[in-house]
């Protein structure tokens, strides 16, 4: 079956009721593809397994990556990840942005969602209002990754079309919007010493933040 696709202009108020579609078919386990402030991005409700499953096989991932949380604010943020003062700081400033912020995960948010090895998530504020709508509505974390294809030599999708092309079969419902930048978001991790690391440059500038 097809997916649902939903045209939604991004403006600061995007249809309700056209995200309230889309977040019906998150809230019953399902996998969206929706623009962000950097590209694409494929993502589902933090605790829908077989929607988790999809997009790892979507994007051929290995079970060792971690997908990032997109959340509606910074106090969501701080229920999964610790924020030092620091790390809030730092959050402030990037947030809402191009940014996937990692940091230290507090101890009752489940394994699935954290580098098993050092037990750290990853934490988004997208400024896109669509993206923002979307986490708003759900009510909780929107489990996200960037919709780029398996393999190092492909694009990100920048559009409907794309998603279509590349993702097609693996997503329940697709947001067609304007075209979104072509370069992801920018990673940075803060650790328990308040360093930080750029993980990948993207769509967020890191000069003044190091």
């Amino acid at each position: 079956m097809a997916p649902l696709r939903l045209h939604i202009e991004a403006h600061e108020t995007p249809s309700m009721r056209k995200i309230e579609k889309a977040v019906e078919i998150l809230h019953a386990g399902g996998v969206a593809a929706y623009p962000t402030d950097s590209v694409y991005a494929l993502g589902c409700a933090y605790e829908a397994r077989d929607a988790i499953e999809r997009i790892y096989y979507a994007k051929q991932m290995s079970k060792h990556q971690r997908l990032a949380l997109i959340c509606p604010d910074l106090s969501t943020a701080s229920q999964f990840g610790q924020l030092s003062d620091s790390a809030f700081r730092l959050a402030q400033r990037i947030f809402p942005g191009p940014y996937t912020l990692v940091v230290p995960a507090r101890r009752d948010v489940p394994r699935g969602l954290t580098d098993g090895k050092r037990r750290t998530v990853g934490l988004r504020i997208t400024q896109h209002p669509i993206a923002q709508a979307l986490a708003q509505a759900l009510g909780r974390p929107l489990l996200t990754t960037s919709a780029i294809k398996p393999g190092g030599e492909h694009e990100p999708c920048r559009d409907a079309e794309e998603i279509l092309d590349a993702f097609g079969k693996f997503v329940d419902v697709v947001i067609d919007s304007e075209m979104t930048a072509a370069i992801p978001s920018t990673v940075l991790e803060i650790d328990d010493h308040d360093v930080i690391t750029v993980i990948r440059e993207g769509a967020g500038p890191v000069d003044g933040l190091l």
